[in-house]
């Protein structure tokens, strides 16, 4: 199998040009994929163009990582529905570092055949003039071919219109591949479909100035099965910084992808193979309860952005909402994990000496309706501090049972969490 079969196979393969799917499975290619610095990471959308870079150096061909320094300071158009915020040259570079970074657990830089490199655009697109760029690549581009782009007829259509900025975009990324062309005899660019007239403009661009052939290759844009962009959720976009998303909300979020969407994203985001991904979808027949296939998603993808290790801490988290052992778990990540449930505060003061009784804990927290009910459901073996089981009434807590002097967590029963902030 070659790398277009296996996009093929995978369900990723969108459209391509002439030509591309024989010069990808007979010859050993340079390719280059783009990713704009618009933030400080980057995020699960940009996963499918990510493992395509990497399927690229697997499959023999020499990957690129084109990051935009330079058109990350004009803004795409492609798929936007109003204009990008504009960012500084500051702002940028510091996005380029983040970036840098989390490319780096996908590429190999040290292959000794085809090392992976990662380049920024700025080098070259911040040094040409206006004038020697309008003469050398913006002769070659039709007015009408542009406003015949998709994405710029939606703009123009809107209230807001569309910049001359962005409008020339096409012509930044064009003169792109025509660079990697020159530099690195790149023939090959992918992206996802939304970039099909980019890509197809600097194929042309390639033949017009240099007589040479190039090829494109564009990927499905990725939504759920109910139509909404991937990576997206009510807090946001799902990031590949920890710091911007846990590695616990990183894990939920594949974890519970829903069943129609979990063996596409299997195809997409892994690198399991046909009959690995054949057996899950197997065990969603039999075994739907399981969710084997959600929980192999999710170990899978958080190993790749994050690490083991990380991933270990998310599969304790959790587990702990089932119940499982709180220790070891630090306070921050108790509050990354409770964050969604009910919660109140409780004076530190309240905690010292005898403390407070558990029964007036439960009331005020809103577990109990009365101190009967709690009695009664402390006597019955349904209380849980911390996720240990209490059945005694006369349960006092004090400051040392808090996690780290911070929290307190209760249940009633098996899933009806609450809690406890101590300020």
């Amino acid at each position: 199998m070659n790398l277009y079969e296996e996009l093929q196979w995978r369900g990723v393969l969108y459209d391509a040009t002439e030509g591309a799917e024989a010069a990808v499975g007979t010859e050993k290619l340079t390719g280059y994929i783009g990713f704009d610095p618009t933030a400080a990471s980057l995020h699960v959308g940009s996963l499918l163009q990510i493992m395509n870079l990497a399927r690229m150096q697997r499959f023999g061909h020499t990957p690129i990582a084109v990051v935009g320094g330079g058109t990350g300071l004009i803004g795409d158009p492609s798929g936007k529905t109003a204009e990008r915020q504009m960012l500084t040259k500051e702002q940028t570079e510091e996005n380029l570092a983040g970036i840098r970074e989390q490319l780096a657990r996908f590429l190999d830089f040290n292959a000794k055949s085809n090392p992976a490199t990662i380049v920024n655009n700025y080098d070259w697109l911040g040094t040409i003039s206006y004038i020697d760029f309008l003469r050398d690549v913006g002769k070659y581009f039709t007015v009408n071919s542009m406003l015949a782009k998709e994405s710029v007829k939606r703009r123009i259509e809107s209230e807001d219109g569309i910049s001359f900025t962005e409008f020339s975009y096409m012509l930044l990324q064009a003169y792109d591949f025509l660079v990697l062309y020159d530099r690195y005899h790149c023939t090959l660019q992918m992206g996802g479909s939304d970039q099909w007239g980019n890509i197809v403009a600097g194929k042309d661009l390639i033949r017009r100035l240099r007589a040479g052939k190039a090829h494109g290759i564009v990927t499905p844009l990725v939504t759920t099965a109910s139509g909404v962009k991937f990576g997206k959720t009510e807090a946001g976009a799902v990031w590949m910084n920890a710091e911007l998303t846990s590695p616990y909300r990183f894990y939920q979020f594949f974890l519970n992808t829903d069943d129609a969407d979990v063996i596409k994203y299997l195809r997409f985001f892994t690198w399991l193979d046909q009959a690995e991904i054949d057996t899950l979808a197997e065990s969603m027949e039999s075994e739907p309860e399981r969710r084997e296939a959600q929980r192999t998603l999710a170990r899978e993808i958080t190993r790749m952005v994050h690490d083991e290790t990380a991933l270990a801490a998310a599969e304790k988290a959790s587990q702990v909402l089932f119940g499982g052992e709180m220790e070891g778990l630090r306070a921050a990540e108790v509050a990354d994990i409770f964050q969604d449930v009910p919660s109140s505060e409780l004076a530190k003061a309240e905690l010292s000496g005898e403390g407070i009784g558990l029964i007036d804990l439960l009331v005020s927290a809103g577990l109990a309706s009365g101190r009967g009910d709690a009695r009664r459901l402390l006597q019955g073996g349904g209380v849980y501090l911390n996720n240990h089981k209490v059945d005694e009434v006369q349960k006092s807590v004090q400051l040392n049972d808090a996690i780290e002097g911070k929290f307190l967590l209760l249940r009633k029963g098996r899933k009806n969490y609450h809690l406890v902030k101590i300020v």
